[in-house]
Parts: structure tokens; sequence; C-alpha cells
């Protein structure tokens, strides 16, 4: 049998002890499927005496993250600190300039600074894979790198965060207010230390970027993602959503058109019947469409130290084996720049707003939309508050720029009370 692959774990927390009891607990399973034993050597932690629930006496011990990726006993870097800056890129940079092959669990790194990590590693011939940094236990990178590596990507869709899938899903099961529900959330301990980078699109739009680049063949491009979170969606929006046969979600979207790379991650109504329509509370989903393949769905956890260490230890058990795949899924050197396209396909749209309730009001906004070359599939008025008239309005396909403009002409008509709101009905 070779020699055992050796491991330098840094990071400690809920996914590194993951980690270490999946090595520990599955030893002989794991050399059985790699071939070879998987060992972990040496560990780095910023608090050495906290109590871990986990056995670390056999591991050598290293303050600094660095000085653990470029030890001599360590084969394999294991990189899960998490950050974009700071000690997890020098200690990441280290291990490739030291000539290891990197597993990473960190997306926001990978989406700001993985096109220089690729080359770098590439160049020296080893490798980074990035596996428990998109949607947890789901295997998405490996579909992507393998499973359809023989197709044309059409369109990657997502829920890739799980702490908004259960905002949205609790909100619409409790009734309960998008406040009320994110302090829930908050004490369960489902928010991030900058819960915006939850609930306000962020943490998903990292690894809506990843996937991107995987299924495109192009440049990692975090910074021309469209993002909009959750903090806007009304209970009434989740509500009147469910009446008319549909579920609010955020949902990752990316596809290539004939202007450029589209890649939003906005809160959007998807048909409560699909698949994605009917994920609930932290579960993540991962839509694939590719021109061979076809449609392929996958679902499961997108975090907790059980899923993200399994996807953790899949990659280190390929590298085990002697894969040796890109980082992107093509040499990193061959991955085009992107040209950024603002999201224009045409969708149908859901439209709610208050009007003045006074005849022909309805018919000043039918012809502000008509003006804006936007018809109307349903609309429906609903309990009437005073002189006020809530009005709901389904459209057929209109691109995202005639809906802003129908909206900015709908005050014209001085029949509106207060803001309209528009969110996009994505076909699924």
């Amino acid at each position: 049998m070779p020699a055992p692959l050796r491991l330098g774990l840094a990071g400690l927390g809920t996914v590194g002890i993951g980690v270490v009891r999946i090595v520990q607990r599955h030893a002989d399973l794991i050399a059985a499927r790699a071939g070879r034993q998987v060992q972990i050597t040496a560990v780095s932690a910023r608090d050495r005496s906290k109590s871990r629930d986990a056995d670390l006496s056999a591991f050598a011990w290293e303050s600094d993250p660095v000085a653990l990726a470029r030890r001599d006993d360590v084969d394999l870097f294991i990189e899960v600190m998490g950050g974009a800056d700071g000690p997890a890129k020098h200690a990441t940079e280290a291990a490739i300039a030291a000539g290891k092959d990197v597993v990473s669990a960190n997306k926001a790194l990978l989406a700001h600074h993985g096109q220089a990590l690729a080359e770098a590693a590439e160049a020296k011939g080893h490798v980074i894979r990035f596996e428990a940094a998109v949607a947890g236990g789901i295997p998405a990178i490996k579909a992507l790198t393998e499973g359809l590596a023989g197709n044309r990507i059409r369109r990657v869709i997502g829920v890739l965060n799980g702490t908004c899938n259960y905002i949205l899903t609790r909100m619409e099961s409790a009734g309960l207010p998008y406040d009320a529900v994110f302090e829930e959330a908050r004490a369960l301990g489902y928010l991030e230390a900058d819960p915006t980078l939850d609930v306000g699109g962020i943490d998903a739009a990292h690894k809506l970027s990843l996937l991107a680049a995987i299924a495109f063949g192009t440049r990692v491009s975090f910074d021309t993602v469209e993002i909009d979170g959750i903090g806007k969606i009304s209970v009434e929006d989740i509500r009147r959503a469910a009446d008319l046969g549909f579920r609010i979600k955020l949902l990752g979207v990316a596809q290539v058109t004939g202007r450029g790379l589209e890649q939003r991650m906005t809160p959007c109504l998807v048909p409560a019947d699909s698949p994605l329509g009917q994920l609930q509370g932290g579960t993540n989903m991962v839509v694939l469409e590719g021109d061979a393949a076809g449609q392929i769905v996958l679902r499961g956890a997108g975090a907790g130290e059980g899923p993200t260490a399994s996807a953790v230890m899949a990659d280190v058990i390929d590298i085990a084996r002697g894969s040796r795949l890109s980082t992107f899924g093509q040499p990193a050197h061959s991955l085009a720049p992107p040209i950024p396209a603002a999201a224009a396909t045409p969708a149908p749209h859901y439209l709610r707003m208050t009007l003045l309730d006074r005849p022909g009001a309805l018919a000043k906004i039918a012809t502000a939309l008509g003006d804006a070359g936007i018809s109307i599939d349903r609309m429906r008025q609903y309990g009437h508050l005073g002189a006020h008239a809530p009005v709901l309005i389904v459209t057929h396909k209109a691109a995202p720029q005639d809906i802003a403009h129908a909206i900015s002409r709908f005050a014209a008509t001085g029949v509106l009370v207060g803001e309209p709101v528009a969110i996009r009905i994505e076909e699924v």
C-alpha cells in the first residue's frame, strides 16, 4: 500500500472537528476506498485550551496556520477557518508555495481569490478542491466537474443558503413577520456573526459565482453577481404568493446569453409544486441543466458539521486516490474573462400594490403596463382597506428593464399608494 496521506488541518470549529471525527471513526473504511491510509498529523486553531469534545492528543499543534501549511509532515493542507483574507489566505498561499495540495471549505476565499490561487497551484502541478465550499454535503462541484463534464451547461439554479430558506419557510408556516423569524434564527445559532452574509445574499452569491465559473468556463466573477437579500420580503407577499400557487425563495441563477454572463442572487417566486418550491427548512438545492443530460436536481443539507465535513473528506479521498482535477474543471489559465451582463432574460413577474379605490384606477395601472409592452396574465383584488384597494398582478414574460419602466410610470397615475412590490417568477 502507498505511504499514508498526511493531513494538516487549519481550523477546529464545527467543520474541523467533524473532519477529525470522520478520520478517526472511519480510518479503515477510508483506507480501503482511498487505497492508502489517511491520517491527520498536525492541526491549528486560535485557542488551544478550548474544549472541543474530540481527542486531539495525537496531533502536533501549530498556533500559526502558515507554519502548519509549511510542515514537512503535511502532504495535504485543509483550510476550514473561513474568511476571504487574513490567515486563511496567507496559509493557503503558503501551502501552495510549499508544494501541497489544498482542500478548502472557504467560499469567500475562493470567490475573491480563486483564480490567482488556482493558477499558482496548477503551475506547481498541485490541486485545490472545494466541494465543501458550496452547498455543504451536496456534491454539486463533483457533478459539474465530473458527472456533467460532457455537457454544455445551460443554466445553474440554486437555493444556496439554508438560513434564508429556513426564514422564508418559517414565515410561511407560522405566519410570522421577517423580524420575528430573524431573531428566532439568531437564537438558534443559524446566522453568521455578520448576519448580512446570510440574509443579504452574500454567502449564497459567493457559492453561485464558484458554480458559474465551473459551469461556463469563466473566471470567478463574484463582483458582477446581482445581489438582493430577503430583508424586504413581507409575510403578506409570502401569503399572496401562496394564494397564486408560488413560494418565495432566495434563488441563485447563472446563465450565459448572447449578451454575456448573467449571475443573480435575488428573491424569486417559484411554482409551489416544483422541487425548489417544495424545499423546506435549512435544506439546499442545486439544479443543473445540461444540453445532453437535461435537468439534474441535487438536494441535501447545506451546512452543519457532518455534511460539510463529509464534503471535505470526499475531496481528501479523491486526492489520496491520485485524482488531479483542475480547480475549476479546466486549467485555470484557460478560463475566459467573463463578459458581465445585467439580468435581462424575460420572465413573468409578481406585482403587488395598493391603489386608491376610485373608478379607473386599475385601468391606469394596466395602461402603464401596456405602454411598457407588458401584458397581464392574472389580476386579483382583495381585502379593501377603506379607501384603498390592494391589487395583485401576474404579468406574462417581460424583461426586467420593462418592469422597472412600468413601475416608474405608476407614480404618475396618481392612484398608487405607497411603493409597489415586484418579484421575478423563475420558471424551473
